[in-house]
């Protein structure tokens, strides 16, 4: 006869077995197309490999000629930390100072945070066409209001000089709103209690940002910091669209390469060392920033 104990053991495996039931669909969408292809995409990358004959070992091969011989992965790679440093930085400070302004108590609030969130909605590549016509030397919106004020617009696109600031700007506006969200919802978690005893004790309001608003908003910051990093480092749409990673390679990026490498020359392996080489940069500039997150906690303890 069996016991109690034995029963509800019984009815625990049977509930385990279901319980895996449920999960294996999303356990074995994860291994066949997750797993598998980082794992396979590791191997090619010390392979030589054009989809049509057998694959060849070669080692480390590819990812020595990348950093040696190969003339366009330094321009890439330089392009990709000068969009990076272009984007993220003054972006995340024009997403705070608007998230400052539209977590006032102002008329029709909620129209102007849909108004800015409007952009990241928008496809990727209709963002780009848009901002094509926009850049446009001899049509454009943006050379015909710089001639109001007496200022010659340059071909925005196809000058090397000042391709990149137009990708740039473009990306900003495209992904401003995304970052403006998510500090509101930081600003609108920090009690209003600390302002007012900040009032109270004679605080200005410059004083309050400094010494409240950001201390509180570091979380919030380091969290936009990393993804914000990470989708820099990842950009293609917005080059590829707007100038094809031109003109003279000013605006070729390290995804555009990975992926010229891999769909118009059919060099899988090279293709495949590049994606390795840029998760390994993804990755220490993560910790990078945690390194800096944890020191910029230190010094606001501190002071």
């Amino acid at each position: 006869m069996a016991t109690k104990g034995s029963s509800i053991t019984r009815m625990r495996r049977v509930e385990e077995r279901l319980a895996w039931l449920f999960v294996m669909p999303v356990l074995l969408g994860m291994l066949i197309f997750q797993l598998y292809p980082t794992l396979f995409s590791l191997y090619v990358s010390f392979t030589e490999w054009n989809l049509l004959t057998p694959m060849r070992w070669v080692g480390w091969r590819n990812f020595t000629d990348l950093v040696t011989s190969d003339r366009l992965f330094p321009v890439a790679l330089t392009n990709t930390f000068a969009y990076t440093l272009g984007t993220v930085l003054p972006g995340l400070a024009l997403a705070l100072i608007f998230a400052v302004l539209l977590n006032q108590k102002i008329r029709g609030q909620s129209l102007y945070r849909n108004i800015y969130f409007i952009p990241v909605v928008a496809p990727g590549v209709s963002v780009a066409i848009l901002w094509g016509w926009i850049y446009e030397p001899n049509f454009g919106i943006l050379n015909y209001l710089l001639g109001l004020v007496g200022i010659d617009g340059p071909a925005w696109l196809g000058d090397s000089q000042w391709s990149m600031m137009a990708v740039i700007i473009m990306s900003i506006w495209h992904g401003l709103g995304y970052d403006i969200v998510i500090f509101l919802a930081g600003l609108q978690s920090i009690s209003p209690d600390f302002y007012e005893a900040a009032a109270i004790d004679g605080a200005d309001g410059i004083q309050q940002f400094r010494h409240i608003t950001l201390p509180l908003l570091s979380p919030v910051t380091f969290f936009v910091l990393v993804l914000s990093v990470i989708g820099a480092f990842q950009v293609f749409t917005a080059p590829y669209v707007l100038t094809d990673g031109g003109p003279v390679n000013s605006t070729l990026t390290v995804v555009m390469l990975l992926y010229r490498q891999a769909f118009e020359y059919q060099r899988m392996g090279l293709a495949s060392a590049v994606a390795y080489i840029l998760f390994v940069i993804i990755v220490g500039l993560t910790l990078v920033n945690f390194y800096l997150q944890k020191v910029w906690v230190f010094y606001e303890e501190g002071n």
